[in-house]
This record gives structure tokens, sequence and C-alpha cells, in this order.
């Protein structure tokens, strides 16, 4: 395409710009932006009425059904700009539609868009209301942001069910407490699922509302997984069972189910105070940075010698779990971490509650999920490299795992 068409002449410039002395001549409520956007706006209306009766203003009436031009309708337009009104042609027919801006358009497209991201970031209907007004000199009602961010639930629902990959190397499940209105308020938990795929990047698979606890909610999240196309997952990596195991050997019966290191001590470290901690985390910090796995049962057993009789819990709880502990010692040193930890979902999850921070409590279970989807949306966006180490990850991967990646 040529971009010379569409440059502005200098001498246009300077004819506009020839009594700018100050910003709001520029940009203020009656600044030349917001009329030429008026003058603007309103041609290319005329244009699009000329297209539509096929002869141009002042001219003779041409067209076989005698349809003609009839006054003008004022409508006013919400947008960055604050209110903007526009006269629109009308034909005696009534069949002229504009394109530009349709009939029963009051905002600009981008205008729903600002909504959305205030509404991302955690603010309140209230807060949006007051920011619009402050930012553009435009009173939006509480209504016209509720009718937007409503609009999002299909979107939130076709996400929720749209066709997945058939392979995810890696799978990280966590959980974030929300507090949601139901007469009463309840502590809710809320489950995000990111995969890692064939090419390392990271991709949200679904959030899940827990309505009940164990093997039963989670046998409904991994079989809409499979239903939604994923036919394998090497390791998924989750910051506590409650019955997940149990679902996901039903479903996908080849997975390894890693438990989070960095969970099992933070879990572990509750246990202990403040002053003691340091030594505490380095003393397991032994164990899951041992060599091998035997290495690592051998330090578990000094560390529960050294602190069975202060700390018996801790030493049970990793006893416990171990065969969930020790996946990741079949892996090379250097691609461990990427396996033993929820790091990918992590800075997701930091962000998420800071949101729900700002909120205090959801007024219901759907704007919950439609905050967090948007969120989600706007994180995701910066998901555009392979996460770190992924080359060496992979090629254990493939050869580990051959016989289940499909050969192209």
């Amino acid at each position: 395409m040529n971009n010379k068409q569409h440059e502005i002449p200098e001498e246009l410039l300077a004819s506009l710009l020839a009594n700018y002395k100050k910003p709001d001549d520029l940009i203020g409520e009656n600044g030349l932006l917001k009329q030429l956007t008026k003058r603007v706006v309103e041609r290319a209306l005329e244009t699009e009425m000329t297209e539509h009766l096929g002869y141009g203003k002042h001219e003779a009436v041409t067209n076989s059904a005698g349809n003609m031009r009839n006054g003008k309708s004022r409508k006013t337009l919400k947008g960055e700009f604050g209110e903007l009104s526009i006269e629109i042609p009308r034909d005696r027919h009534g069949s002229f539609e504009p394109q530009l801006i349709p009939k029963h358009q009051t905002r600009w497209a981008g205008f729903d868009d600002k909504i959305l991201s205030l509404y991302a970031r955690g603010m309140t209907g209230r807060e949006i209301q007051s920011h619009l007004e402050e930012m553009y000199g435009t009173e939006v009602s509480p209504s016209l942001i509720s009718s937007v961010t409503e609009a999002v639930a299909d979107e939130v629902k076709a996400w929720q069910s749209r066709p997945l990959d058939a392979i995810y190397p890696i799978v990280y499940l966590d959980c974030i407490h929300v507090k949601v209105r139901e007469g009463t308020v309840r502590v809710k938990a809320v489950y995000l699922a990111i995969g890692i795929t064939m090419t390392g990047e990271k991709e949200g698979l679904g959030l899940w509302l827990a309505q009940t606890e164990g093997a039963k909610f989670w046998l409904q999240v991994v079989t809409e997984l499979r239903n939604r196309g994923v036919q394998d997952i090497f390791i998924a990596c989750v910051d506590g069972l409650k019955g997940f195991p149990e679902a996901i050997e039903a479903v996908f019966p080849h997975t390894t189910v890693q438990l989070c290191i960095v969970h099992m001590v933070r879990h572990s470290l509750n246990y202990v105070s403040w002053k003691r901690r340091p030594e505490i985390a380095a003393d397991l910090k032994r164990i899951y940075q041992s060599a091998t796995a035997e290495e690592a049962e051998l330090r578990l057993g000094e560390f529960e010698a050294k602190w069975d009789d202060e700390y018996l819990p801790i030493g049970q709880s990793w006893r416990r779990n171990w065969p969930r502990l020790i996946p990741f010692f079949d892996y090379p040193p250097e691609i461990r971490k990427v396996i033993y930890t929820t790091n990918a979902i992590e800075s997701v999850n930091m962000s998420l509650r800071k949101l729900t921070k700002n909120r205090g409590s959801f007024p219901s279970d759907d704007a919950l999920l439609k905050l967090f989807y948007l969120a989600l949306r706007n994180i995701s966006k910066k998901w555009t490299m392979p996460i770190r180490d992924w080359k060496a990850a992979l090629t254990r991967f493939t050869i580990q795992f051959e016989e289940r990646i499909p050969q192209n």
C-alpha cells in the first residue's frame, strides 16, 4: 500500500495550527481535534449518503426509487474525546444505514476497550465511572459499564471450551482463594491451569471454580481437558494433591504427578519460627538439590534425625508425599527447576491476587471468573517466548517419551 496517499500536506497542517497557542486549543473541550473529528465524521457520513442515493448533495435525484435526502438527526457519541455531537444525514425512505456510526451506536468501539481494560485491572464499576469522567469529561452510567463487561461472559465461555493441543509436556495447576458474597461471604478456590506447549510457550488452559473438594472436582477438570482435545500430559505439577492424582490417572493414566517443591517448602516452614527458618530451609534444600532420588532420601533421613524432636510434622509430610516429590530426579539438573516448581504460574497468580485485594469480595461467581479471564488475557499477551531451558527439556522429553509423541 502506498502510504503517501494518506499523508497530510504541510500547508494544511500549518493552516490548522495557525492559531495554536496552548494545549487546550488542540485537545480542550472546544479544541481543534474535537472540531476536526466532528467535521471529518460528518463529511464521511455525507459521502456514505451520496453512495447510498447515487447522487451528490444539491444534485438532481437520479435513483429510480425517487429516494432523497431528508434533513439530519443529531446523536451524541461518547469516546476518548469526551462527548461529541454529530449530525447524521437521513433519507426519505429511511433505508440509509451508516457504516461509520451504525444505528443505535452511542460509543466509539475503542471506548468499550477502555472500560474492559480498566475492569481487567481490578477497578470497580464506580471507580471506572469516576476515572472516565476525570480523564475524558464524559459521564458513563453504571448500566453501560455493566453491559460492556457482561458482554465478556460469552467470550469467557468460548475460551473455556475452545479446542486444545493434543500434547502438553507440562501442565501446572495452582489455586487462589477468593471471597464471594452469596448472602454471606464465602471463601472459594479458583484453580488455574497453564500448559507448556511443544514449542515451550505458556498457554492458559482454563479457570475452574471448585464447588466440591477432592477427586470428584478434579475428575471433572481433567475430563474437560480430554474432551477439548488433550490426548497426553507428560508431567502435571501441582501445589497440593487433594484427589488430583486419582483423577488424572483415571483419564491420563501415563501422566506423572509432581508435587511443587516450592509449595512443599513453604508449607514446612509454617511450623517454624522466623528465627529458625533459614536453617530449616537450608536443610530442606539439601534434600531437593541432591544428585539422585536415592541421595535425596538419605538427606531426608538426616533431616528427620536432626529435627523430628522439634518439628515432627515436617518430616512426616515429606515422607507421606515422597512418591510425588521425586519424579523430577529422572531429569538432568539443568531442567529440573522447569519441572519441580510452579514458577510459570506463580507470577500469574501474584497478579490475580493483587486484583482480589482491590475488590475485597466479588458479588458472584460469574463476576469473579469474568475478571480473572480479562486479567489472564492481558497477562498472556506477554507470553511470546519459550520458557527458560526449554530446548534441553524438549530434547529430554523427546527421548523419554518417544513413543507418545506423534511422528510427523
